[in-house]
């Protein structure tokens, strides 16, 4: 478990396009007070309402520590920020941003669902310390890559407010230019790092490829360098190996069968990796086992009750077996032992099998070599809950397909929650060289 930061201080927040609440709760876990939460899906709201968030109602107002969240239900594009204004450290969100066409430089080759302008909006009316944002790495593919670049000048200079009639390439030519002159007025820009992960590489057990936007306000002169040493990774898939030749894996779970680990084992490399001095990557059945807050093992699913109801298994919320799981080409399932693959919103995790296991139960008349005569289900909502390292108490509305639409949208809390912190770190420390 992350360790508490060292100083208590009333950092505040503001959550835009929350979802069910993953960077939200990651960023209060980081020491920020959340002074305003927004999102539109009804069963997401319900979910933050179930946990942390009431609505606001109306009335704008500050609240004090340890109220709830103030919700604000809703489209982002009718919410007013300016009660907010320099009262922030840190705006957070994960704006929706659909795929363009690049073909002209109209305004209409823009999907309206991108959400990115709403961010730099509520930058523009709160005028905060610091911006994270996540998003998907497919933001940088070729074919999208010079609108992204726009994406992070805009972000960089959020107050140079795109006329309605002007294209992006016309607005980003002009975000160029005052690029390359010193800033008027340092609180108006931002500097912008932009990180690809993998969440694996920083204790998420699951390989989630994603990039992550920061901004530091200019006036702050926050040290970009310290901080891109703070958000170096601090796990590895060499340090899985290392641990699963040398035992001290296994030691962890004596539980796995002789005929698994054998068949783990058997497709590793014949040669040791160079301790790199990263901690193991975890794996699912690390995530099984071992919840990061409370550190105790999910009860197993017996597999004559797969069949949609509530058992109240250990007392675990959403914790329920789900019938006809299938195991075929392209659609291979994932396996205990290594990282669990990118959990995806939708309600199997379709189409790559993203939300199957494949369990250590060998099928009655198989060989014990045979991986594909191991027995498999799909996971319970619990369980991919662990993957995205959301805590057991943490209630998910709504049918089954609209929880897992709401874990496949959120950022996984560990990844979130060591960026926040060492957003917090970097703002400490260039207060304290003020």
């Amino acid at each position: 478990m992350l360790e508490p930061l060292e100083e208590t201080k009333d950092r505040t927040s503001v959550e835009l396009f929350a979802g069910g609440g993953g960077l939200a709760m990651a960023v209060e876990r980081a020491g920020f007070r959340p002074l305003l939460v927004n999102e539109l899906v009804k069963w997401a709201c319900k979910t933050l309402e179930a946990n942390k968030a009431e609505p606001r109602g109306d009335e704008e107002f500050i609240p004090q520590p340890g109220q709830a969240w103030p919700l604000v239900p809703g489209d982002v594009r009718e919410i007013r920020f300016g009660y907010l204004w320099d009262r922030v450290d840190l705006l957070a969100g994960g704006p929706p941003c659909q795929p363009f066409s690049l073909g002209g430089v109209a305004k209409g080759d823009e999907d309206r669902r991108n959400m990115f302008p709403e961010m730099f909006r509520a930058i523009r009316e709160i005028q905060p310390k610091a911006v994270i944002c996540e998003n998907v790495q497919g933001l940088q593919r070729p074919s999208f890559r010079p609108y992204f670049d726009y994406i992070e000048r805009e972000l960089a200079l959020p107050f140079e407010q795109r006329d309605a009639e002007v294209s992006w390439r016309e607005h980003d030519a002009v975000l160029q230019a005052r690029l390359s002159e010193p800033p008027t007025d340092p609180k108006r820009r931002y500097e912008v790092l932009t990180t690809r992960v993998n969440a694996a590489d920083y204790g998420v057990p699951q390989i989630r490829n994603r990039i992550i936007m920061v901004a530091f306000r200019s006036d702050l002169e926050v040290d970009l360098a310290r901080f891109k040493e703070s958000i170096a990774p601090t796990h590895s898939e060499a340090a899985l190996v290392r641990s699963i030749q040398d035992g001290s894996y296994w030691r962890k779970h004596p539980e796995v069968p002789q005929n698994v680990r054998e068949q783990v084992e058997s497709r590793l490399p014949n040669t040791i990796p160079l301790d790199d001095g990263k901690h193991p990557w975890l794996t699912l059945r690390d995530a099984l086992k071992e919840e990061i807050d409370r550190r105790r093992p999910l009860p197993p699913i017996p597999w004559d009750k797969l069949d949609r109801r509530e058992y109240g298994l250990g007392g675990v919320l959403n914790h329920i077996g789900w019938p006809d799981a299938r195991i075929y080409q392209g659609h291979t399932p994932n396996e205990l032992d290594r990282p669990a693959k990118t959990v995806k919103a939708g309600v199997h995790g379709v189409p790559g099998g993203e939300s199957v296991v494949l369990t250590d139960d060998l099928i009655s008349d198989a060989a014990p070599d045979s991986r594909m005569k191991y027995r498999h289900r799909y996971m319970t909502v619990r369980e991919v809950a662990r993957v995205m390292t959301f805590p057991d108490r943490w209630v998910l509305e709504g049918p089954r397909s609209e929880q897992m639409r709401q874990l496949g949208n959120a950022v996984p809390v560990r990844l979130g929650e060591f960026f926040a912190r060492a957003i917090a770190s970097a703002l400490d420390d260039a207060e304290r060289r003020r």
